[in-house]
């Protein structure tokens, strides 16, 4: 009864070191057309501007007006997260030939630094600062810092600028600087079109690793920060149906477990093609999940009868690395949430699902104490 009595509270007490992790509320510099434009020394009349939810998945508001004849102004504000930010004019839709705006604020204060840049191909070489067809407005370039969002503002002279805009989001902690501002790849991109005369717009296409970036994400949330969690629950609390819970706890762990070996798998190729520089902790937390997941299938094969002396080691063993795992696995996906800047919808979903599971955790364990 004693050991029952432990147990169950150093059940209870991980699972509210599980909810440690969750973040219950989302704290994000989020903006919508319906804001108030908060920039008072613009030189151009912003009543004029019309908005458009530009990139919704990073929150990238665009306001555009033609504000005196063949001079067309711009705002594109997005979140400040410690990125370059970057809008771009196309002709065909491509980002090869284009020129773009590209802006950011550098760290430790300072002002903003705001460039025209060439897109003259996918290399850092040759993407070229201070050229490019836009024609801008003297001293129309600037960006600014407002409640934690980056406002760039510029005119064009144009009859009409291009319809084909696309969108960029630098890689985390990294600013151009002197003496050659060079870009590095961005972290996430976006094309569209839009009609200037009725504000409509249509995605063309995404970053081309956003599509490897939510596998490796969502594999891992399902596969080490979900199913592990549901194969230790069935464990705990299922032991009456024997032998159907020990087939169904091993089922959802092998699942899960080839779940995470393949979001790790593609976490290792995402970095090996975006050559992120911010990630060493991250998948050395990665690693070291999948050799305690690989331990844990190892020891199914050294498990000792329930007779046997060492079963009692062998159960502190499992059960214990068992918990660490799922420990490091739900603080390790909120962190790759926020390397990602995938936003509050990721972390508020996964943390949904880890607050769920956690109360019926806490739910069964109570009843389980109640019945002894």
């Amino acid at each position: 009864m004693k050991m029952s009595l432990d147990s169950s509270v150093s059940f209870i007490f991980f699972t509210l070191i599980v909810l440690q992790f969750l973040p219950l509320t989302i704290q994000q510099a989020t903006e919508s057309c319906n804001s108030t434009l908060p920039l008072n020394d613009l030189t151009f009349n912003s009543s004029l501007l019309q908005c458009v939810d530009a990139w919704t998945a990073q929150n990238y508001i665009l306001r555009y007006a033609r504000t005196v004849e063949n001079t067309w102004s711009f705002i594109l504000s997005a979140p400040d997260t410690s990125v370059f930010i970057g809008i771009g004019f196309s002709t065909n839709g491509k980002m090869i030939g284009s020129s773009a705006v590209v802006g950011w604020l550098p760290p430790g204060g300072g002002g903003g630094q705001a460039k025209q840049y060439f897109l003259g191909g996918q290399s850092p070489g040759e993407v070229t600062p201070d050229q490019g067809d836009l024609v801008i407005v003297n001293g129309s370039l600037k960006i600014e810092s407002v409640s934690s969002r980056l406002y760039m503002s510029f005119q064009l002279t144009a009859e009409t600028p291009r319809q084909s805009i696309l969108y960029a989001k630098g890689p985390a902690g990294f600013f151009p600087a002197s003496p050659g501002f060079r870009l590095r790849e961005h972290q996430y991109m976006t094309t569209t079109t839009i009609n200037y005369n009725t504000g409509s717009q249509s995605v063309v296409k995404g970053s081309p690793h956003s599509k490897l970036r939510k596998t490796h994400g969502l594999m891992n949330m399902i596969g080490w920060g979900i199913l592990i969690i549901i194969g230790a629950i069935v464990a705990r609390h299922m032991k009456q149906w024997e032998p159907t819970w020990f087939y169904s706890h091993i089922a959802v762990q092998i699942i899960g477990f080839l779940l995470g070996l393949t979001g790790i798998i593609c976490g290792l190729i995402l970095e090996n093609r975006t050559n992120a520089s911010n990630v060493s902790t991250h998948k050395a937390l990665g690693i070291t999940i999948l050799v305690m997941g690989g331990l844990q299938v190892l020891a199914l094969l050294a498990r000792p009868d329930k007779e046997s002396k060492y079963r009692k080691y062998w159960n502190w063993y499992h059960h214990n690395i068992g918990r660490a795992l799922i420990i490091l696995a739900i603080s390790n996906i909120f962190y790759g949430i926020h390397l990602a800047k995938a936003g509050s919808s990721w972390n508020a979903g996964y943390g949904s699902a880890v607050g769920v599971l956690a109360l019926a955790a806490t739910g069964l364990e109570v009843r389980k104490l109640m019945n002894k």
